[in-house]
């Protein structure tokens, strides 16, 4: 629910009635659980659709009966209530919940326009349940949730309130996303230089500040100023007005590329930062087609895999969401299946080849073997009950994820495995997810300011100036 629900609430002053859509339950089967001290409708051709998509081991099979347990649950602890007063929502899942569940108990006799069959299907017979309700509930808002844009269109036709279901969205706006990285005010060092402390230590210089910008700052965000002197800093400590900047790696020069690769940028300077950080266990990357999300975290994996021996092997995984029609089964074991998925690793890998100059035709065939010897490709419907032990995890195309299935995934990791999520907000091609329900986006807002997790938002294309222009022209 948004605030402009709320504002409304307040204005009626009585709880409003929420008819559910199947869809809402069938992409959140805690829904029911999310409407305040507002009650629930659940009519009854939304029951016979979950009851017709309960088969199965999709995701919306698997929420389908998770819903079913939830209605079961909260009729079995309000025994001997009257269904028609409604039932009790709170329960050990959703103890926010102060409303009540109400059940179609009576056959509905309602009027649509001739053009609207009530008895067809069944978005037009939840459509008339709403009719009625408001009908019959004069002095109460009725209103109709549902993921179905064309039934939200239908439902305003006739007069009726209808909303989107907000409660899975982790920002309104995906433009206020933490983007992992800050610049500097020209004036900062001004304002926070007095009783200033600097030191080495391995290498590297801190800086204990104190000032009003500290208060902003997360841990393990980046900082950085070009104004005067070039600084580029990452967030080690933040306390209230206090805050330790270590200044970065420089990952541009020669001397510290990675298997070949150097930093484009200064987004790519700290992304390489975060993944050869072993004490960063969990690092997100966002960022248009073409700014390196995929190459940079090959190449610091395979650093660390093969030269470091800091994790034993790399696993690589994503969503199989075809962009355009599915092309039917796929044959072979389930790394031969996967590999029409993974382009982006035979490219990338192609391009991490080539970065070795000296090793002739021979040497980089050699090369090649090894490093494919040492990359597991690995399908997401087998993850449940894994646990990767010293593994680098590689979760490409993360914003095609749920929060849920993220949740899942990133609890995979055992001692000493780094997960790396990658993932394009603009590109997500799940049904019913977008930019401000991503699993990505969820994880990015969720784990801001962890000690051992970090997030770049990569702004600039370095593939070529083709995909730079369409990225930016179509």
């Amino acid at each position: 629910m948004n605030a402009r629900s709320k504002a409304s609430s307040r204005r009626t002053g009585s709880p409003r009635l929420f008819v559910i859509d199947t869809n809402v339950l069938m992409h959140d089967p805690t829904s029911l659980f999310r409407f305040e001290e507002h009650d629930v409708f659940l009519p009854m051709v939304t029951l016979e659709e979950l009851d017709d998509h309960k088969k199965g081991m999709s995701e919306v099979a698997r929420n389908a009966r998770q819903a079913s347990r939830f209605l079961e649950e909260i009729i079995a602890r309000a025994a001997g209530t009257d269904f028609a007063a409604g039932l009790p929502l709170s329960t050990a899942a959703g103890p926010q919940a102060r409303g009540h569940l109400l059940l179609q108990t009576e056959a509905v006799d309602t009027t649509l326009p001739a053009s609207i069959p009530a008895s067809g299907k069944a978005d037009n017979q939840i459509l008339a349940v709403v009719g009625w309700l408001k009908a019959r509930h004069p002095e109460r808002q009725v209103i109709l949730v549902t993921k179905d844009i064309n039934m939200r269109i239908k439902a305003r036709a006739l007069g009726l309130d209808a909303e989107d279901y907000f409660n899975d969205k982790v920002l309104e706006d995906t433009d206020l996303l933490y983007t992992g990285v800050r610049e500097l005010p020209a004036d900062f060092w001004e304002q926070h230089a007095g009783d200033m402390e600097s030191w080495q230590e391995a290498g590297s210089t801190y800086y204990r500040v104190h000032g009003p910008l500290c208060r902003n700052l997360s841990v393990n965000e980046f900082v950085w100023q070009d104004t005067g002197r070039s600084f580029a800093a990452v967030v080690r400590e933040q306390d209230g007005g206090a805050a330790v900047m270590q200044t970065v790696r420089d990952y541009a020069h020669q001397k510290n590329s990675v298997w070949g690769i150097l930093a484009r940028n200064r987004e790519q300077n700290f992304a390489l930062n975060l993944l050869m950080d072993p004490d960063i266990d969990l690092v997100t990357l966002v960022g248009q087609a073409g700014t390196g999300k995929t190459l940079l975290t090959l190449a610091a994996g395979l650093a660390q895999t093969l030269d470091d021996k800091l994790y034993s092997e790399i696993i690589m995984t994503r969503v199989t969401v075809p962009v355009g029609e599915d092309i039917g089964f796929l044959p072979g074991t389930e790394e031969e299946k996967m590999t029409p998925w993974m382009g982006a690793l035979e490219d990338n890998l192609d391009v991490l080849n080539r970065s070795d100059d000296e090793a002739g035709d021979w040497g980089r065939a050699a090369t090649r073997d090894l490093v494919r010897s040492r990359i597991k490709v690995k399908s997401l419907n087998f993850m449940r009950g894994r646990t990767f032990l010293n593994k680098f995890l590689i979760i490409d195309e993360a914003q095609n994820l749920t929060p849920k299935q993220m949740k899942t995934l990133i609890t995979r990791a055992g001692p000493g495995t780094k997960v790396v999520c990658l993932g394009n907000l603009a590109q997500i091609d799940t049904p019913y997810l977008t930019e401000g329900s991503s699993g990505l986006t969820y994880v990015v807002d969720r784990m801001k300011g962890w000690p051992h997790g970090g997030h770049v938002t990569l702004a600039r294309g370095e593939r070529s100036r083709l995909a730079d222009a369409a990225g930016d022209r179509l």
